[in-house]
C-alpha cells in the first residue's frame, strides 16, 4: 500500500482545519505535519519550480490560493547565495523544506510601532532547516531567508493569506526603517 499525499489532499485538509478554528497557533500546529508530508512528496516539484527569478534572486509560484487570497500555498525556489531581507508576512506562515537547506534569521521588533516607516529590530536567533523540516511563524514574526549553498533550494510555503494581499513590511535594520513590499509571482 502506498501512502501518497497530493496537493489536492493538502488543500482539502487546509480548508477543513481553517474552517474548524480561528486560532492561528492551533491551525499551524495541525498544518505543520501535513506540510512536511506534502514537501516530501515529489509530485508538485516540477521543473518549472526550479527556475528562480534571476533579478529577484528567488521565484514564487502559486500552487493554490482561495478566491479571497486566503490559504495560499506557494513554492519558492532560491538561487545559490540569494535570500530575502528581514520581513514579516502579515499573516501566519508554515514553511516546509523540500530540497536543500535554507538559513532563517529571526528578529524581534523593539519600537512601539508608533512612528510610520520607523522600526527597530534586533536579531534573536538563526536556524537552518532542510527537507521535511517545518518552520512555523505567527502573524507578527520577522525573519530573513538565505540560501548559503551552491545549488537551488526549494521550500513549500503555506500562508493564512497570500502575503501580497496583507500589510507586510520589509525591514532595514541599519537605517531603522520599514516599508511595505510585495514580491514578484511567476
Amino acid at each position: 500500500m502506498t501512502d501518497s499525499y497530493s496537493l489536492a489532499d493538502y488543500i482539502a485538509d487546509l480548508r477543513r482545519i481553517a474552517a474548524a478554528s480561528d486560532d492561528e497557533s492551533e491551525i499551524m500546529k495541525q498544518v505543520s505535519p501535513l506540510a512536511a508530508r506534502l514537501a516530501e512528496t515529489p509530485d508538485w516539484l516540477t521543473d518549472e519550480i526550479y527556475k528562480p527569478n534571476e533579478e529577484q534572486g528567488f521565484a514564487v509560484r502559486v500552487l493554490h490560493e482561495e478566491a479571497d487570497h486566503s490559504l495560499a500555498v506557494l513554492a519558492v525556489s532560491w538561487l545559490p547565495g540569494s535570500g530575502a531581507k528581514s520581513h514579516d508576512h502579515g499573516t501566519w506562515a508554515v514553511v516546509a523544506g523540500a530540497d536543500g537547506d535554507e538559513r532563517n534569521v529571526f528578529y524581534s521588533r523593539l519600537d512601539d510601532r508608533g512612528k510610520a516607516g520607523y522600526a527597530e529590530i534586533r536579531e534573536t536567533g538563526q536556524k537552518v532547516f532542510g527537507p521535511g523540516e517545518v518552520l512555523r511563524m505567527n502573524s507578527g514574526a520577522i525573519h530573513a531567508v538565505y540560501n548559503d549553498s551552491d545549488k537551488i533550494t526549494v521550500s513549500l510555503h503555506t500562508y493564512g493569506k497570500h502575503p501580497n494581499f496583507t500589510d507586510r513590511v520589509q525591514y532595514d535594520m541599519d537605517a531603522k526603517t520599514c516599508t511595505e513590499f510585495q514580491f514578484a509571482v511567476e
